[in-house]
């Protein structure tokens, strides 16, 4: 089965340059645009990564994490998350979160976060064991 990639990222440059990286590769991607979309969307897509933006509209990634890593959930409190910035200077505020498990400037380098996403992955999946 496709293991499922939740992209959150307000550039459609940047959600489509993800996407190419991820669906030749058998990843089923699904992207919002906005903040407010994410809660439904983790709900009904049950995605196995998380890759969000930190400044996105309605709701900033911020207050995304803090929300989904305190859900009383288990599949979100398990959820691993990839934050991707422009603004270098927002990785201390996401170095509390035990399920963000990197963290990347943009630009990046498509091969290095490709193996981040199979790392985080793959983290899951062994603990989920």
């Amino acid at each position: 089965m496709a293991k499922k990639i939740l992209i959150v990222d307000d550039e459609p440059d940047m959600s489509e340059t993800l996407r190419r990286i991820f669906e030749p590769r058998g990843f089923q991607v699904k992207v919002c645009d906005n903040g407010l979309e994410v809660v439904d969307a983790l709900v009904e897509f049950k995605p196995d990564l998380l890759i969000m933006d930190v400044m996105l509209p309605g709701v900033d990634g911020y207050t995304l994490v803090s929300s989904i890593t305190g859900s009383v959930d288990r599949e979100l409190n398990t959820l691993p998350i990839i934050i991707i910035s422009a603004l270098d200077t927002s990785r201390c505020m996401f170095e509390s979160f035990r399920q963000v498990k990197a963290f990347f400037s943009k630009p990046f380098e498509p091969q290095d976060f490709l193996e981040a996403v199979n790392t985080a992955i793959d983290t899951r999946e062994f603990n989920a064991s």
